[in-house]
């Protein structure tokens, strides 16, 4: 018996006894006067079973039953490990058809003895929070997060993703091998798609995002007006409009590092339930996830009115957001691109003339199409594939001609006499006279 039970036996007694009034048991147990005299007349028929309640050892209806409770233990050790409360009763209900709630998860897992990682939160390190933006797409926080994200059923790989600062929404999600330019140029191409183009985007000081050189110019360099050439993802965000801050802390863009956290639990275990163990999976899957997660962690901002701008144009904006090399052209009206030689194409399929040493912008864009961009236009490239250079004609050889026979009486088998030396100095000059006319006679 309960001591509340019993304190109620020691009362409803001295009721019986005649030692206390109705009046005076109705305000020794808080209860009115007609239940004391409930309680008097069941005594007298049951004894003190009746101040027992009825429902004692009994089942309720609405209870979970033991197969119930024996299936949400084994899934919580296997395909629902690490999962929340609140998380695994959603999972519950959506593939399995189990209607509970996180709390009675909660006393079931403390019943069984099963440590959830996410029953006690350790204390945050209180910091001055700023508000949340006013208005949806004022201000978009981009980052970066390499992680197992398919535990050990394939590699690792890196989610890039924005999320908007006033209400929370993840905009774009999208997954890399690696952290790289590829990944962000993806989330901010679906950003504008699906959403428009944010006022302000916030990130930290990455390479991709600011270059190296920035912090090598001096006080005097910058008052003096010198800049560093922009990276090939401000060079898009200069085009779009879009004003690029940088963070200086993780702590100042918290809103999506701790949307990492929160994506490594729940993300995590929803792909493990599907299967999906490889990028391409994911990235197919990742649509639905962002519709079901905003839906359940989305707020809504102070003012209903949004900030994004219209999106360009998809030509315009495929032009936009792709990776531009600078190539210079050559005499012949060509240009060099990864071992490969191209030519300019205008819409009348006809070749671009380049002037010699133009420059040309190599445009390659993300659905790995190039096209090129000379001047104020872009072009199509065609591979250009010069003509072999036509064979020279082989003549024949004329035949040897054979040598004419030198007959007997030919002047070169004369043989000349051997004229004598000459004894004296004017003979040896006559002589020499005789052959200079000689050589010229015919």
């Amino acid at each position: 018996m309960k001591p509340k039970e019993a304190r109620r036996l020691g009362i409803m007694e001295r009721v019986l006894a005649g030692k206390v009034s109705i009046r005076q048991a109705a305000v020794l147990l808080g209860l009115s006067e007609r239940q004391v005299m409930r309680l008097k007349k069941g005594m007298k028929q049951e004894g003190e079973a009746f101040l027992v309640h009825k429902n004692r050892g009994r089942k309720p209806k609405h209870a979970i039953t033991h197969d119930v409770r024996d299936r949400i233990i084994s899934l919580a050790s296997e395909e629902l490990k690490d999962a929340s409360c609140e998380h695994m009763a959603e999972l519950l209900e959506e593939l399995y058809e189990i209607s509970i709630s996180g709390r009675s998860l909660r006393r079931i897992f403390k019943q069984a003895g099963i440590k959830n990682r996410h029953s006690r939160r350790a204390k945050r390190r209180k910091r001055r929070s700023r508000k949340r933006m006013p208005q949806e797409g004022l201000l978009v926080q981009s980052d970066a997060s390499p992680y197992a994200w398919f535990e050990d059923r394939g590699p690792k790989a890196c989610l890039h993703g924005n999320i908007d600062d006033a209400t929370g929404k993840i905009l774009a999600l999208w997954f890399r091998p690696e952290e790289d330019l590829y990944g962000y140029l993806m989330v901010l191409n679906l950003t504008v798609i699906n959403h428009g183009i944010p006022v302000s985007l916030y990130t930290d000081g990455h390479s991709i995002f600011f270059s190296p050189k920035k912090d090598k110019l001096s006080i005097d360099e910058e008052l003096a007006g010198k800049t560093v050439a922009l990276t090939q993802f401000g060079k898009a965000l200069e085009e779009l409009g879009i004003n690029h801050i940088q963070a200086r802390s993780p702590q100042a863009k918290g809103r999506i590092e701790r949307l990492w956290e929160t994506l490594q639990s729940r993300l995590v275990i929803e792909m493990r339930l599907r299967g999906i163990s490889n990028i391409e999976d994911a990235n197919a899957f990742l649509p639905v996830f962002i519709e079901r997660f905003n839906a359940r962690f989305a707020v809504w901002a102070a003012d209903p009115e949004p900030a994004f701008k219209p999106a360009p144009t998809s030509e315009r904006l495929n032009e936009i957001i792709a990776f531009r090399e600078e190539r210079t052209a050559s005499n012949g009206s060509t240009i060099s691109f990864h071992c490969k030689t191209y030519q300019l194409i205008d819409v009348k399929d006809q070749a671009v003339s380049l002037a010699p040493r133009a420059k040309v912008t190599v445009l390659t864009h993300l659905d790995g199409t190039i096209s090129a961009k000379y001047g104020d236009k872009v072009f199509s490239l065609r591979e250009f594939v010069p003509q072999p250079a036509p064979k020279a004609e082989i003549r024949q050889a004329k035949p040897r001609r054979e040598p004419a026979p030198v007959t007997a009486d030919h002047p070169w088998r004369q043989i000349s006499p051997i004229a004598p030396k000459p004894s004296t100095p004017v003979e040896a000059y006559l002589e020499a006279k005789r052959k200079r006319f000689r050589k010229y006679a015919f």
